[in-house]
């Protein structure tokens, strides 16, 4: 089985390897506006369109997708009844960090696969709670050049750690790949085994 992972992040390629799978990446050009609300409808249909795009890119090439696995993912920080993606600049993961500070929030992540012409979109939360950072921690915290590229303006497996009080739910969830709906839907719904 082929397996092609249709994500540039680093954080889903190395949790893929920790399940020690042999994988390649693959990335197609999408827009990732979304007006849904929901946040469970969201994320799924983010990871669709990803997905989607590979596989058509896939198919234009006219390359054969048998015995092929496409995955793809999307993840976003919902608090307040606000998306929080990746920030724009220092100023917005300022604002971000502030939000979260002294609460709990939902980490939401879509997942999409496709295999043998079947293709499942479905979504998983975890629930995070932070505890209340000092101005001077989150400075301390955006210094470190962590919080420039991950959704919600940090990373549970970095130095954003020592802020998090808890979680309820799938730790892999928050990092950008929720392993254990992957593995469910593998296993429950293509009957494969990893």
């Amino acid at each position: 089985m082929r397996i092609i992972l249709a994500s540039k992040s680093p954080r889903r390629r190395e949790i893929l390897e920790l399940l020690g799978l042999d994988f390649t990446i693959e990335t197609a050009d999408t827009d990732e506006f979304c007006d849904i609300c929901d946040p469970y409808d969201r994320v799924a249909t983010l990871a669709s369109q990803k997905g989607e795009a590979v596989l058509q890119k896939k198919l234009s090439e006219a390359q054969d997708l048998n015995d092929t696995l496409i995955i793809a993912c999307d993840t976003l920080v919902y608090i307040d009844g606000e998306f929080l993606g990746k920030p724009k600049d220092r100023e917005d993961a300022y604002r971000m960090l502030t939000l979260l500070s002294g609460k709990s929030h939902e980490v939401w992540s879509g997942i999409y696969i496709y295999f043998n012409g079947k293709a499942i979109s479905r979504a998983e939360v975890t629930k995070v709670n932070f505890c209340e950072m000092s101005h001077e921690e989150k400075q301390r915290y955006l210094d470190s050049g962590e919080p420039h590229d991950k959704a919600g303006a940090y990373a549970v497996q970095g130095k954003a750690a020592v802020y998090i009080k808890g979680l309820e739910g799938d730790y892999f969830n928050v990092v950008g790949l929720p392993v254990n709906l992957l593995y469910r839907i593998l296993t429950q719904e293509f009957g494969i085994v990893i």
